[in-house]
């Protein structure tokens, strides 16, 4: 009998050593470098905005954030890497998120993760905007002329994409159903290739990232009809709002943010959610993200930042579903 309560008190003690153990490794936590996985290679977008939050986000946690590139398959490698991670705030992702929204609903079973389920949203950070921009050639100097060109021409008007899943795409699948046209669509392997050939005259238009397209616009290259976000941006301060341009449901821009491994305990990502918004409250951060074109988010609680993916999640499902779009077409 004694023995069987000397045991219990042991195995009590060693419950309570174990989570005063936990309690203080997360009370400690970051005490170790940590590793923010970026789905691309070195100089694209999300790697320069993970290089800047990085950089700010190590100074503010005492700790360095070190950037690893897993590139390959539009992103989902590095994903996947991160998704399989230990759920301890060690391993972290930089994830464009409108993009992971779309590949979750196109390629829904050939993923080896599940964007809503293997992760845990610390802040959406950013979001970089839109522009449609036409070659020169097209008879089409406003939105409402690319319209009413477009509804003449039914199929004939093409438009670049940077492949079937891309944030590009979707957002002249939205322009077609919003403005009601049929355009045709020419994806491409990359928004590199899909300006190459947009300036050679071999396709008609595209909605591409205002970073992307800016040099163009401004050497005459290609011609800017509207932003598709509510404000004019300063990059294209001549060019109009959708909605100015008299299409005010057009309203489309590519969203960035971190992301941790499912089951990553509370309070670090509320740690790391803190250090997050003091970075993005930085006007020197802000300064160097909207250098690339990323303006940034005010910043929004786990909780919020997890309900905006779902709500990006949710919006182009219906777009897709009705606009009966697969990652073949």
């Amino acid at each position: 009998m004694r023995q069987t309560s000397l045991s219990r008190k042991i195995g009590n003690l060693l419950v309570v050593g174990l989570a005063f153990a936990t309690a203080h490794a997360q009370a400690a936590y970051p005490d170790k470098p940590i590793r923010l996985v970026v789905p691309f290679p070195p100089g694209g977008a999300t790697d320069v905005i993970g290089r800047i939050l990085a950089n700010y986000l190590g100074a503010e946690l005492g700790q360095q954030v070190i950037v690893e590139n897993r590139a390959g398959a539009t992103g989902t490698i590095g994903a996947e890497v991160a998704a399989k991670a230990a759920p301890d705030g060690y391993t972290l992702l930089m994830g464009t998120l409108t993009t992971y929204s779309t590949m979750a609903i196109l390629e829904k079973g050939q993923l080896r993760y599940d964007l809503l389920k293997d992760f845990t949203p610390i802040m959406v950070v950013g979001s970089v905007p839109l522009v449609v921009v036409v070659n020169p050639k097209l008879p089409a100097k406003s939105l409402k002329e690319l319209v009413d060109f477009a509804k003449a021409n039914p199929d004939k008007v093409s438009f670049a994409s940077a492949g079937p899943s891309s944030v590009q795409r979707m957002a002249a699948e939205m322009l077609q159903k919003e403005a009601g046209v049929r355009l045709l669509h020419v994806p491409y392997k990359g928004s590199g290739p899909a300006m190459t050939d947009l300036v050679g005259g071999q396709v008609d238009m595209m909605v591409e990232t205002v970073p992307a397209a800016q040099a163009f616009v401004k050497s005459g290259k290609l011609r800017a009809l509207a932003v598709t976000v509510p404000s004019r941006v300063s990059m294209l301060p001549e060019t109009p709002t959708a909605k100015e341009a008299g299409l005010g449901t057009l309203e489309v821009s590519s969203m960035f943010g971190v992301l941790a491994p499912a089951a990553t305990p509370a309070s670090i990502v509320e740690r790391l959610n803190g250090a997050l918004a003091r970075v993005l409250a930085s006007a020197g951060v802000q300064t160097q993200l909207q250098k690339q074109g990323v303006y940034a988010q005010t910043p929004t609680t786990p909780i919020q930042s997890a309900a905006q993916l779902r709500a990006e999640h949710v919006r182009w499902e219906k777009l897709i579903k009705d606009a009966r779009i697969n990652a073949d077409n």
